[in-house]
């Protein structure tokens, strides 16, 4: 991916996230071009720079802390055009991890929540379009799932039908030639194989365990965020975690069973 794609991408993300706002409903609070006052602080700190309101923050922090943080945190260098797009404008929204697992799963991969050299190879003979279909699909659900839905709904709704739009677009004007490798990834990262050991990554512990571990993994991942506020939903993400290991466990079993079976 070229920086001009980048360019591009972040023009597209711009337009979605606005200007300055302080809605009391949202939990990040002010932010300008998409940038809360927190991130804004870190990234002015890391730089030895004195702090200062996000309204002042300028057009080259704007496009250097979008890279680094959500550009590059996601490898969109590495994907095909248009799910390059797609892919970083969930992390803006959602944050790079979610924005992964929504892509891991949609491949078919270990969802821990990295985009490491065992998804970029899980890319080879995909359908760009088709990926950013299963994103976009993914995306919506768990959105749909948020208390904040009935405030912020009608906008991320709209938001994600104007990505899914653009990014197919993307995908279908790129001729074949032109799309780049992910054939040929090198060994797997840790990143890629290592089970998440946290709530909010519930999901990475079972997608591996068919389609319906990949259900059980989103509905786990949807419920973390509340099991701290209810004891039944401690229970039921506590039962999901447990179907989850479960199903993990069987479809290890399965595998040994198969490898053994083999001649």
């Amino acid at each position: 991916m070229t920086a001009s794609s980048f360019d591009e991408a972040l023009k597209r993300v711009l337009v979605h996230e606005g200007g300055y706002a302080d809605h009391p409903a949202d939990p990040g609070g002010a932010t300008m071009k998409g940038i809360t006052q927190r991130v804004y602080d870190g990234w002015r700190r890391r730089h030895g720079v004195p702090a200062r309101g996000v309204r002042l923050i300028e057009p080259g922090e704007v496009a250097a802390i979008y890279r680094r943080q959500y550009w590059d945190a996601v490898r969109a260098d590495e994907l095909p055009a248009g799910l390059d797009f797609a892919l970083f404008d969930a992390a803006v929204n959602s944050g790079p991890a979610q924005a992964a697992k929504w892509l891991q799963r949609t491949l078919g991969v270990v969802a821990d929540g990295q985009v490491g050299e065992a998804t970029l190879a899980a890319l080879a003979g995909q359908e760009p379009a088709a990926l950013v279909d299963g994103l976009c699909d993914r995306r919506l659900a768990m959105l749909r799932t948020l208390r904040t839905f009935p405030t912020f709904g009608a906008g991320w709704t709209r938001r994600v039908a104007e990505v899914r739009a653009a990014a197919t677009r993307m995908a279908r004007d790129t001729p074949p030639e032109a799309a780049r490798e992910t054939e040929g990834a090198a060994r797997a990262r840790p990143g890629d194989t290592k089970l998440s050991r946290t709530p909010e990554g519930a999901g990475g512990l079972i997608s591996g365990a068919g389609v319906l571990g990949t259900v059980v993994a989103e509905q786990a991942d949807r419920l973390a965020p509340l099991a701290s506020l209810a004891e039944p939903l401690k229970w039921l993400f506590a039962a999901l975690m447990l179907a989850g290991v479960a199903l993990t466990l069987r479809g290890a079993l399965v595998r040994i069973s198969a490898g053994e079976a083999t001649p």
